[in-house]
């Protein structure tokens, strides 16, 4: 099946958040990275846990029709609804969104967005002044990470503008713009308070970074 991750952003909408990126950060000595991901964890139980209940549910209403009370009959309807089941979860990740929690996919966010940031060495920079906006389609999520450079000084209110920015754009099927409205915003941000200095370099790529996440 292909990664949803290659279908979210067009190659146009790719193309014009890089550009973004370049020109904002040819006003700070800031760096910004987008990295785009189609899921931060796997929620192998959250796929056993749906398949489990739906295969209870299939076989005891396929029992109950049958007028058949046999437990050697019930069981192998179950297993065979769990083995269907549990291979359909395993081919369209999203069915198994219900059977997730939103307090576990926040979690799995935060933690793979800081794994994120650490991986693409983005706390590397000569001041501290990376920023990490961390988009995860699945659990719908998006999240900003400065580095301590930055956020030392910059409220944290801003950078949730940020993110409603682009969720309200993925809302509304325009993430692309969204994204790269963000990323603009980012760079007003990061130009008030660390201007571009003599002698800055580009430090970190500004390619966007589209992957199925650095933990599945």
């Amino acid at each position: 099946m292909k990664d949803p991750v290659n279908r979210f952003l067009t190659e146009q909408d790719k193309q014009l958040i890089e550009e973004r990126i370049r020109e904002a950060e040819r006003t700070t000595s800031g760096e910004i990275v987008v990295k785009v991901v189609s899921s931060s964890d796997s929620y192998a139980a959250a796929g056993l846990l749906g398949s489990s209940m739906l295969s209870l549910f299939g076989a005891l209403l396929v029992m109950v029709a049958a007028g058949n009370r046999d437990m050697w009959s019930f069981l192998g309807i179950f297993a065979a609804c769990f083995i269907l089941l549990n291979e359909l979860f395993r081919r369209i990740p999203t069915l198994k969104r219900p059977f997730v929690s939103a307090r576990d996919m926040q979690e799995e966010v935060a933690e793979a967005a800081a794994g994120a940031f650490f991986r693409r060495a983005i706390y590397e920079t000569r001041d501290r002044t990376g920023i990490l906006i961390y988009i995860s389609m699945f659990e719908h999520r998006v999240r900003v990470i400065a580095d301590q450079g930055i956020s030392s000084r910059v409220e944290q209110q801003l950078w949730q503008e940020i993110v409603d920015t682009i969720i309200a754009g993925i809302r509304g099927k325009e993430q692309g713009r969204a994204i790269a409205e963000a990323v603009k915003r980012c760079g007003v941000i990061l130009a008030r308070y660390f201007p571009r200095q003599s002698g800055d370099r580009n430090e970190l790529s500004d390619a966007i970074v589209l992957g199925r996440g650095d933990r599945l």
